[in-house]
């Protein structure tokens, strides 16, 4: 099932090398990243377009904990059908 998470976060570096590592771990693929800074350039607000089998819930709950993550919302695939229609 493909998800949407929007994801906020401290800019730093090795910000998206960490959470691109835990959703592979997590079984997740990538289909779409979309990344900007903030003005400041202090925060990072992040698109990221997951696919897998498995529950979503499983990649959220483990992107909070990594350091450097602010805010994680997840949108499924119903959501996002709902939203375009």
């Amino acid at each position: 099932m493909k998800s949407l998470l929007i994801i906020q976060g401290q800019n730093s570096p090795e910000l998206l090398e960490r959470l691109l590592r835990v959703a592979r771990h997590r079984g997740f693929t990538v289909q779409s990243l979309e990344a900007e800074t903030s003005e400041n350039e202090q925060e990072l607000h992040l698109t990221l377009s997951v696919n897998s089998d498995r529950d979503i819930s499983l990649l959220t709950k483990q992107l909070e904990k990594v350091f450097g993550i602010v805010k994680v919302a997840t949108l499924n695939q119903e959501a996002m059908v709902k939203a375009s229609a």
